[in-house]
This record gives structure tokens, C-alpha cells and sequence, in this order.
């Protein structure tokens, strides 16, 4: 790695002597500097574009150029004629001013090359070809390279340090919700354009009264040749690992025209490529977004699953894949659009993990433990250390469906509907061999059985209503209907169980073998009608009425199986029969109005909560009123550079899970009882964001920080039955505070780019415990501080290789449990990409990690990846070679702690797999 950091540093220096820099101001006819004026410069000789730019606000322009040569440089601004001018290049800078004229005939103006990135207005738009080297094979690969843009591990789109909620391609949404799979399957070939739509809005007329600051959207511009054809590839092979023969099946199909488009996304294989995870599913949106959070309530419908465990790295022991895609559009005519998707995916993956458990003991006097350090009963016993081993097989079938329909008659009036549904099939065998340490009793070892399945089903609806009456008055309605269907299911076979008695189980079955079942049925209604009296092009009134319905049933109960026959128990604390209500009516005013470079934005909603839980044969009522205030303030300081400065006040609630108090199953290790008498959260929100893109010298600036103050809080209560824990949940007497700070900086030179960002954040939190000897309960204040850096250089050269060098740290620091614990996970990875011998082509990726905990090292392992892929000049045909974990790791490590022990895991992973496939481009 230190011989390619030094040849990268030798082709930086080299490309640096050989070039002279052209520099200057441009001015209108009267002498009045012009920010963002166009500047191309192509060689005469090579017939290439050798270097663009941009004016910035004092109209000053630079270019690079090779020494020795002949350039005609093309300057163009909007409004005022192109000029070209003729430059011979020697060994000194020149400097030259230029100036533009205004033109009369602009219909006759004709643009004959293609700037590398142009703005208009809130869209920046690349050319694709201008930063692309040819070895680019998706999405991914070409917007790594642009200006301001990345794309993070989990494949997310990120512009100026924003994520973008959605990708169209000619318009039309692809797969509405989600980037990844536009980024992991869009070829890279078929990309002309790439439009960065900042401050996007849904509604036209919507855009000009509601803030989308935040709302980021990417819009694909295909080849000439890739409208109205089909285009795609499909991808076939076979390989070997150590012990099982390899596969791999990958067809994609699209196609784009004015009236309809439709892309066919499929994907098998057992090579540990991942398409779409359990995570990236509950992830998924479908592009629907909660619409109270804005007025200041966030109730959330919280998922009742089984806690399958989640693929580390996205990697696991063994994975195979089952993936099919469908999206679609139609024009049914000019005013009325219809779209949609559906998603298939199905993973069967073997999981294998051995896990070291540490508990916190340091408050227990253990001259206080029993004489002759035996404890008389399983829930008696301390625990000191749990070393598990842990094997797991997952199942699941996952769905996504979704239709959209938007109608537009006229300029006035639009009216959307979506439905979204998700439905999956889930089944999760573990078997745990658990071996554990006591500070009063002998060691022993307990072999554990788990069994969880579920079939959830969601059904979301969205309708949406904006009207214009006139250019003062605009309406909008929007009502969102979520219906939610979980069955999780959970057995557990085991010798030992310290709560059996608790939960009225035989004390006496040997083993234990006992089953959960639960029910959870939610109705919510959540719905906003908007008035904006617009003053003038400065000035509006915001009024908002709205209201959040929602209605939830929990039942469960527990049984277990006694001599090959099932019995029921009938302990009231051991089931549940609860209904539980919310609502929610509030009405707000907001006044917007800019003054200068500053945009004021401040309000208040005021909010009438009911919420009603009936259970245990009695019903428990909350009823209050809550005034929320917001405000922000945004300065504009240049055309792309502004400050914001937000503050909220919000209120939380809990849903039904954490309310139901009869006891349920986390897992074999935990019981839960919920609180009927769980109150609202308050927080302060104050956040603080910098933005910068400046177009002249290519630097991308974001910076953030933020401060929350959470008050009566929902915190857990533990307490141990032995090795078991019985949670409860209450509001906390002490406030949690927070606060976090991340700040990025890119800056493209020549043919390089650099990446310096980072975050750190720093978090008092409470937690209640009840002591294992005294039983005395008592707050817990942790603290954590942790940080992460990165620092990233990257090459895009057109005729040489190019790398991605970079270096990764992480560092988290927390007192939780009462024990001070320092992790630090150090990450350089080294990137590479090149083209030989005219139709070859060598691809690497490398990761490094080195892990340590308070400063001693626990764990260290690297990937690698390197395909090798060959394929003649305007063929079809794509042959490669690939080679997943060329360094054969055969595992990860992962440290983790919380308020009752750290642990230390060891996960086991695929071994190098070697693939050898084929692609033909349709």
C-alpha cells in the first residue's frame, strides 16, 4: 500500500509541474464582474476538452492547461453572446480579462460542447462522460466521481451532505423510496446526464410557500441511444469456494419513452452479494413520509418483530439470494401519470457467532454472597461471565407492492393517491450453547433451543390534494392511512430458566419448552389541511388544522409443553388483552417572510392529546393540551452558500408495546412488562447547518451541529433473576442531553478529488437498575462520547489508473455500567481501477481493520476483492474473473456495550470465493 500511496503522489506532482494556469476576470460591456460565467477550453491538437470552469461572485476564472500547447477557449454567460479566443500556452501563468457582449439573436446561439457541469438556478447538472474513465460498470461508480456527491455503504446517494429521498431517470421514478437499488443496478454506460435537483418539490405550486431545503432529488438523462430501446445486461456464473460450487444469475432489463417506462431488476446467487436485505426492507418507504413529525408530535407505530439477528458487513457464514424487481410508469394522457413496483426478495443465511459476556459487578460486596458461595436457587445466582455459541438459520420471503397515481388537469389543481403494501413470510432456528460463571454458585453449561417466525402485513395509503385559487390563496390536504397486521411467534427449549416461577411455568420441567404467542393489530389515521395566504413574493401566513387517530389491540400469551401436551397459562401477569387509543388535534399559524438575505420562519401548533389503554379490567386515561413552538432562520450569504438555524419543540409517545403489562418474550434471556401509566416526552431541538458549493475552486463545504434535551423521558428498568433480566419501562426523573457536530469538506483540483469530514456527538443518558442483592433501584447516568474521521483522495484520470485512497477511525468512549471502555477501530482501505492493454480491465477493493479495546488490540482482519474483466472495443460480450475475500478472513469481530455488560463477538463469514462470468449487453 505505501508503494501505490507513493506512485500517487509522483503522478500528482508530475501532473502538477506540467500545466500553467489561465486566470483572469470576465465583465459584462459595462465593466460589472459576472458570477458564474462559463468557461470551456479545448485542445486544438487532441480534439479534447482539457479543463472547465466557472467565474465565482467577483468574476474572477481560472483554468489549467497543458504547457505547450494550443487551446481555443469558449466563454459563454446567459444573455450575453459566446465569445472564443485563441491561446498559445508556454512554460509562464498567463492572465487575460475578458469581456462579453450583450447578443439580440439568442434563438441563433448554438452550444457545440458539452460543459462538464452547468447550473441553473437549484439544479446543478453533470455530463457523466466528463469524469468517467470507462471503467465504470454502475451507477455508483459515476456519481462517486462527481463533484459534491458520494455514495455511502449502504448505498445511499449523499449531496452536500444531504441524502437524496428519491431517483427518477427521464423523469419517472425509480423504484420511489430507495436509491440503492438505482445505484447498484443502473448501468453506467447508459447514464448521459446526472441532474442534482436541490430544493425539490413534488407540487409546483407548493414550492414557492413550503420549505424543501432538506428534500434532494437526482434525475437520470439517458444516451440518445438507450430512449425508446430496450436496454440491459445479463450477467451468468459459476464458481467454486473451499467446499460448495458458486452461482451467480443477474438479468436486468429497462426501458424509456415519453409514454411509459418499465424496469425488470433480477438477482440469484450464493456469493454472498446481498441485493436486498431484511434491513434495507423495513428500511424502505415507498416514498411515504410521516406527516405530523412536522407539527411537533412524533408517534410512531413501533415494530413488534422477532428480533431476527442482522447480517454484519452485510456478510454472514453462508447467503443465498432470491431477487426479482418490477417498476413501471404510464402516461395515461398528458394530465394524468401512473406508476408503481413490486419487490421479491428471499434470503436463506447461516449465521455463526461466539460471543464473550462480561456483566458489571464492581457495586456488588461480595463479602455479602453466601457463605459457602453457593447459591440455594437459580434466580439466586450472579453471573459474572456468559460465553456463548451460537448457530442460526434464517428464512424469510419478503414483498413490497406499490401503485401511484397523480393527476394534473391544469396548473391549479393536482390530486395523488398511493397504496403500499409489505408482506413477508419469516422463520429464524437458533441453537446457543451457553456456558456461564457465577460469583456464588459453579460453572455450567446450558444448551439453549429457539424457534421465531412471523408473517406481518402492512397496508399504507396516501392521498394528497393542492389547489390554487389564486396567486394569494393555495390549499393543501393530505391524509395518510397505515393498517398493520404481526403475529410473532417464539419457543424456547432450555434446562434452565431463573423467572419460570414469576411467569407461573412448572418449576419442575426438565427442560423447559415454552412458547409465546402475540397479536398486534394498528389503525392510524394521520391527516393535515394547509391554508397559505400568500402577502406578497416575501410574505405568507401558514394556517394548520390536523389530527392523528390511531387504534391498537395487543394480545399474548404464554404456554408450555409438558409431557408432549400443551398447557395454557393462566397467570393475568403472563397475558395480554389490551386496546389503546391515541389522538391527536392540533392547529397551528406560521409566518414566513424573507428580509435581505434572510428567511424567517416561526410559529406555533397548539395540540389537544387524548390517550386511553384499557387492560387488566380497568381503563387508564390521558388527557392534556401543549403549546409547540418552532422557528428557523435561514441567511442566504452567495447564490450556494447559506446558514440555517433551527429550534423545535416536540412531544413523543410511546405505542402499545411498551404499555401492555402483562409479560412477553424478548428472548430466552429477558422478560419485558410494559406501564400502563407511561407519559409524553418533551424535547428541545437546536440545529445549526452550513452549506457551501462553490463552483469557481470546486470546494464543497457542510457543516452541522445539534443539541437535544429530552425530558420525562421512557427509559428501561432492569432487574435480574440470575442470569435473567426482568425489564420494565418508566418515565425518567432526569433528563437525557445530547449533542452532535459533523462537518465535510471536498475539493476537486485538476484530476483529483479530496474528502476531509468527520462527526462527533456526546450523550448523557439515565437508566434505572435494580440491584441484585439489596433489590434497591437506583439511576444510572452514562455517558458517551464518540467520534469518527475519515479522510478520503481520489484519481479520475482518463488514460492512467486511477485510485481511492483513504483512511477511516472510529473511536467510542463511554462509561455505561459504571466501567470506563474505549473502542477504536482503525479502517484504511485503498481502491483501484485500471484499463490495459485496450480491452482489459483490473478492479480491486481493499479494507484494513484493526480493532482495540482501552488501548489493547482485540482483533484485526482485511478484505479484499479484484475482478478482471475483458471485452473487445463495441462488443456485447463482457467475460470476468472475480474473487471475493481474496484474503480469506474468516471472520469479523464486534464490541459492543450497554447498562449491563460489554461484549466481545467473533462472526463468522464466507470463505475467498472465485467466480468466473459472463455478461451480454442487450
Amino acid at each position: 500500500m505505501k508503494k501505490l500511496l507513493l506512485i500517487t503522489i509522483l503522478m500528482v506532482a508530475h501532473v502538477a509541474v506540467s500545466q500553467v494556469k489561465f486566470s483572469g476576470i470576465v465583465k459584462d460591456s459595462i465593466g460589472t464582474p459576472l458570477e458564474m460565467a462559463n468557461l470551456v477550453a479545448m485542445n486544438t491538437q487532441t480534439k479534447k476538452l482539457d479543463s472547465y470552469g466557472f467565474t465565482d461572485s467577483k468574476g474572477n476564472y481560472k483554468l489549467n492547461l497543458q504547457k505547450n500547447s494550443i487551446y481555443l477557449i469558449k466563454v459563454s454567460y446567459v444573455g450575453l453572446k459566446t465569445i472564443e479566443i485563441s491561446v498559445n500556452t508556454e512554460e509562464k501563468d498567463i492572465k487575460k480579462d475578458i469581456t462579453l457582449l450583450s447578443d439580440n439573436n439568442l434563438d441563433e446561439v448554438e452550444v457545440v460542447y458539452k460543459m462538464p457541469v452547468t447550473i441553473k438556478g437549484d439544479t446543478i447538472v453533470y455530463n457523466a462522460d466528463s469524469f468517467t474513465s470507462g471503467t465504470e460498470k454502475k451507477l455508483e461508480d459515476v456519481l462517486n466521481k462527481l463533484p459534491g456527491v458520494e455514495v455511502n455503504d449502504d448505498g445511499e446517494i449523499e449531496v452536500e451532505g444531504k441524502t437524496v429521498k428519491k431517483v427518477m431517470v427521464e423523469g419517472k421514478d425509480f423504484f420511489d423510496g430507495d436509491s440503492k437499488l438505482a445505484t447498484k443496478n443502473i448501468p453506467a454506460n447508459a447514464i448521459d446526464k446526472v441532474q442534482v435537483l436541490k430544493n425539490y418539490s413534488e407540487v409546483s405550486q407548493m414550492s414557492r410557500v413550503t420549505d424543501n431545503e432538506d428534500n434532494v432529488v437526482i434525475n437520470l438523462k439517458l444516451k440518445e441511444g438507450k430512449k425508446n430501446f430496450w436496454f440491459g445486461e445479463v450477467t451468468a456464473g459459476y464458481g467454486l469456494a473451499m467446499q460448495e460450487d458458486r452461482y451467480i444469475g443477474h438479468p436486468k432489463l429497462f426501458y424509456y419513452s415519453p409514454k411509459y417506462s418499465l424496469n425488470v431488476i433480477t438477482d440469484f446467487n450464493n456469493i454472498g452479494e446481498v441485493p436486498f436485505t431484511r434491513r434495507d426492507y423495513y428500511k424502505f418507504t415507498g416514498g411515504f413520509r410521516s406527516l405530523s413529525n412536522n407539527n411537533g408530535t412524533n408517534f410512531n407505530v413501533a415494530s413488534s418483530d422477532i428480533s431476527f439477528l442482522t447480517l454484519r458487513n452485510n456478510r454472514a457464514k453462508e447467503i443465498e439470494n432470491r431477487f426479482g424487481a418490477l417498476n413501471f410508469s404510464y402516461s395515461i394522457k398528458k394530465t394524468w401519470d401512473v406508476s408503481g413496483f413490486a419487490i421479491y426478495s428471499g434470503n436463506d443465511v447461516d449465521l455463526e457467532e461466539n460471543t464473550i459476556k462480561k456483566y458489571y459487578n464492581s457495586n456488588i460486596d461480595k463479602s455479602s454472597l453466601s457463605a459457602n458461595g453457593s447459591a440455594s436457587s437459580d434466580s439466586e445466582k450472579i453471573i459474572d461471565t456468559e460465553s456463548t455459541q451460537n448457530k442460526t438459520h434464517q428464512k424469510s420471503d419478503l414483498g413490497l407492492i406499490k401503485l401511484s397515481s397523480s393527476y394534473k388537469p391544469n396548473v391549479n389543481n393536482q390530486l395523488d393517491y398511493d397504496i403500499f403494501a409489505k408482506v413477508s413470510k419469516q422463520q429464524q432456528n437458533q441453537f446457543t450453547l451457553s456456558t456461564r460463571t457465577y460469583l456464588n454458585a459453579d460453572k455450567q453449561e446450558v444448551p439453549i433451543e429457539q424457534l421465531s417466525n412471523q408473517s406481518p402485513f402492512s397496508l399504507n395509503q396516501n392521498l394528497n390534494y393542492y389547489y390554487t385559487l389564486n396567486d394569494k390563496n393555495i390549499f393543501a390536504f393530505q391524509a395518510q392511512h397505515i393498517w398493520q397486521n404481526e403475529d410473532p411467534f417464539y419457543n424456547a427449549i432450555l434446562d434452565q430458566l431463573s423467572f419460570a416461577n414469576l411467569i407461573g411455568l412448572d418449576v419442575s420441567a426438565n427442560p423447559f419448552n415454552i412458547s409465546q404467542d402475540k397479536k398486534i393489530k394498528t389503525s392510524k389515521i394521520d391527516a393535515i389541511l394547509d391554508y397559505y395566504y400568500v402577502i406578497n413574493p416575501k410574505n405568507n401566513i401558514n394556517v394548520t388544522f390536523g389530527s392523528i387517530v390511531s387504534n391498537q389491540q395487543f394480545n399474548s400469551n404464554i404456554f408450555e409443553i409438558l409431557d408432549g401436551n400443551k398447557n395454557q397459562i393462566t397467570n393475568t401477569s403472563s397475558t395480554n388483552d389490551v386496546r389503546f387509543s391515541f389522538n391527536d388535534i392540533y392547529a397551528g399559524l406560521h409566518y414566513k417572510f424573507i428580509a435581505g438575505m434572510f428567511t424567517f420562519n416561526q410559529g406555533v401548533t397548539l395540540h389537544s392529546y387524548l390517550s386511553k389503554n384499557t387492560q387488566l379490567g380497568s381503563v387508564y386515561k390521558n388527557e392534556f393540551t401543549k403549546l409547540l413552538p418552532d422557528a428557523s432562520i435561514k441567511v442566504s450569504l452567495k447564490k450556494s452558500e447559506t446558514l440555517r438555524l433551527n429550534y423545535a419543540m416536540k412531544t413523543s409517545f410511546t405505542d402499545v408495546n411498551q404499555l401492555a403489562e402483562g409479560f412477553v418474550f424478548n428472548n430466552y434471556n429477558s422478560l419485558y412488562s410494559g406501564n400502563r401509566e407511561l407519559e409524553n416526552a418533551l424535547s428541545h431541538n437546536v440545529g445549526l447547518n452550513y452549506s457551501s458549493f462553490n463552483m469557481f475552486n470546486y470546494t464543497n463545504i457542510f457543516a452541522a451541529i445539534n443539541y437535544n434535551k429530552r425530558i420525562n423521558s421512557v427509559k428501561s428498568n432492569t432487574e435480574f433473576l440470575g442470569v435473567n433480566q426482568v425489564r420494565t419501562s418508566v418515565n425518567s426523573l432526569f433528563p437525557d442531553e445530547s449533542i452532535s457536530a459533523n462537518a465535510n469538506l471536498q475539493r476537486a483540483f485538476r484530476k483529483f478529488k479530496l474528502t476531509i469530514g468527520g462527526n462527533a456527538s456526546y450523550s448523557k443518558s439515565n437508566s434505572l437498575i435494580t440491584d441484585r442483592i439489596s433489590k434497591t433501584t437506583y439511576n444510572r447516568l452514562s455517558k458517551t462520547f464518540s467520534q469518527a474521521y475519515k479522510t478520503r483522495f481520489s484519481t479520475s484520470f482518463k488514460d492512467a489508473p486511477n485510485f481511492d485512497i483513504g483512511y477511516n477511525i472510529a473511536i467510542n468512549k463511554s462509561n455505561i455500567g459504571g466501567a470506563e471502555n474505549t473502542f477504536v477501530t482503525h479502517s484504511p482501505f485503498l481502491n483501484m481501477d485500471a484499463a490495459f492493454l485496450r480491452d482489459f480491465i483490473f478492479t480491486s477493493r481493499y479494507t484494513y481493520n484493526k480493532v482495540l479495546r482501552n488501548g489493547n488490540e482485540i482483533d484485526k482482519y482485511g478484505f479484499l476483492r479484484a475482478d478482471l474483466t475483458y471485452q473487445k472495443k463495441d462488443s456485447k460480450w463482457e467475460y470476468k474473473v472475480g474473487v471475493t475475500n481474496l484474503l480469506n478472513a474468516r471472520s469479523l469481530n464486534q464490541n459492543s456495550s450497554n447498562d449491563i455488560f460489554v461484549s466481545n463477538t467473533d462472526y463468522v463469514i464466507q470463505p475467498r470465493i472465485a467466480v468466473f462470468s459472463v455478461k451480454y449487453d442487450l
